[in-house]
C-alpha cells in the first residue's frame, strides 16, 4: 500500500504551482493529462516505501508547457493552466480536501495582488512573483514611530498620573472648606 506525501499548492492566473514534499524521493513518476488528471508517484528511504498521490484538478491545464523540478527535499511543478483564470480550489473534489494537501503560503498571493500597475506580473524572485519593495508588509518604515506615537510609554502613563493628582488635591480641598483659604 503506497503512502501520501505532503503536497502544497499556490496559484496564479496562468499557473499551478504545486510541491510535492518527499526527501530523497527515487524513481519518481509524474503524469499530467489535458483534462486536469495529476498524478505522482515515487519511493523514498532505505526500505523504498512507496508514495503515490492522485488529483483530479479542477480544470483543464496545458502539459506541454508545465515544468517539473526535483530538489533533494522536494519536487516541484509549475502547471500551466489551459484557461487564464483563478480557481476557487485546486481539485474537484468539494468539501474539506485531503488532510496531505495544504496551501503553499510562502508562494500565495491574492488574485488583486497579482499584477502591478503597469498591468505585467511582478518580478524579483523569478517565477515565484514577488517584489519585496511593493509587498506591503505594515508599519510605517525604519524612520521612527508611526505619527501620533512617543517612543516613551512610561512618561505618558506618569504625565496623565500627574495632570489627575492635581484636579483630585482640589476636590479634597475644596471638600474640607481649604480651597477658598488657598485662592486668595
Amino acid at each position: 500500500m503506497s503512502r501520501h506525501p505532503s503536497v502544497k499548492w499556490a496559484q496564479r492566473s496562468d499557473n499551478l504551482f504545486i510541491t510535492v514534499q518527499l526527501p530523497d524521493a527515487q524513481d519518481v513518476k509524474l503524469k499530467i493529462e489535458p483534462e486536469g488528471k495529476f498524478f505522482f508517484s515515487a519511493t523514498s528511504g532505505v526500505d523504498k516505501i512507496p508514495y503515490e498521490v492522485e488529483l483530479d484538478l479542477l480544470d483543464k491545464v496545458i502539459v506541454e508547457e508545465s515544468k517539473a523540478s526535483t530538489g533533494s527535499r522536494s519536487i516541484q511543478y509549475i502547471v500551466k493552466k489551459a484557461e487564464n483564470k483563478w480557481w476557487s480550489r485546486l481539485i474537484k473534489q468539494t468539501g474539506k480536501p485531503p488532510v496531505f494537501l495544504t496551501v503553499d503560503w510562502d508562494k500565495w498571493i491574492d488574485e488583486d495582488e497579482e499584477f502591478t500597475s503597469k498591468g505585467a506580473p511582478e518580478a524579483g524572485m523569478g517565477d515565484m512573483g514577488f517584489d519585496f519593495p511593493n509587498l506591503n508588509l505594515g508599519g510605517g518604515g525604519f524612520d521612527g514611530p508611526a505619527p501620533g506615537m512617543d517612543d516613551d510609554d512610561e512618561d505618558d502613563t506618569e504625565d496623565e498620573n500627574a495632570e489627575e493628582a492635581p484636579s483630585a488635591e482640589k476636590e479634597v480641598a475644596s471638600a474640607s472648606g481649604e480651597a477658598d483659604t488657598k485662592k486668595t
